[in-house]
């Protein structure tokens, strides 16, 4: 799934016959309204849906987790806002209800302090990217890379060793912070379509969701 990933964003590059390119505020608007919208949309689920998840088969929720999650992949693939806009619910909503599972053993302070770091973090990456865009883009490999080196690893402490090392969720922490500046950076590269403030809000979104929970990860230990 990360190679059709990667391949979705060098598509991105091309703007295919009566994609109109939009200006760049409205292009900035509709990353920061998809973002809040899939924020908005979690928030929602873990408020009205607290609980209703708990009884439910782990394997059935992680299989369709993962099935929903590699659909809407897919979808953001299109060429189409639409069809991209429905692929990033498909990621949105699956994520939504693991979140509903997971907080509330976390308790609202320390959930709290994850949203503001959080906040920071992509603040600050941000910045950095739109002053130094050019560090940034040429980062994409050796996120790659590194991403699958840390996904083989922690696969490797959890089922052999049967271990959580903490210093993992550090390293996935600066790893997506390196993704925001990297996903960012591009962003303000590619074609200003609808489709593509999309899907580059789908990229953001997901190393978002994914500085969090490593975020809530470390609050909790200490």
């Amino acid at each position: 799934m990360a190679g059709n990933l990667t391949q979705n964003k060098q598509m991105r590059f091309e703007n295919p016959a009566g994609s109109r390119q939009i200006s760049e505020r409205a292009y900035n608007l509709i990353i920061g309204g998809t973002l809040l919208y899939g924020f908005a949309v979690n928030a929602f689920m873990i408020q009205v849906f607290e609980g209703a998840f708990d009884n439910m088969n782990q394997w059935g929720l992680l299989i369709g987790y993962i099935v929903c999650i590699i659909i809407g992949a897919v979808l953001t693939r299109s060429q189409s806002g639409f069809i991209s806009f429905v692929g990033y619910n498909f990621i949105v909503v699956p994520l939504g209800v693991m979140l509903t599972i997971l907080l509330p053993y976390y308790g609202s302070e320390r959930v709290f302090d994850a949203v503001v770091i959080t906040g920071i973090i992509t603040l600050l990456m941000m910045i950095a990217a739109g002053a130094f865009p050019h560090i940034f883009l040429k980062m994409g490999r050796a996120l790659f890379f590194t991403l699958i080196a840390v996904f083989v690893v922690e696969l490797f402490c959890v089922f052999v060793m049967g271990r959580d090392f903490a210093v993992i969720d550090y390293v996935v922490v600066l790893l997506f912070s390196g993704y925001i500046g990297y996903d960012w950076a591009r962003a303000n590269v590619y074609p200003r379509t609808v489709n593509n403030a999309i899907d580059s809000a789908v990229d953001l979104y997901m190393d978002i969701i994914n500085i969090f929970i490593r975020i809530l990860s470390i609050l909790n230990r200490q």
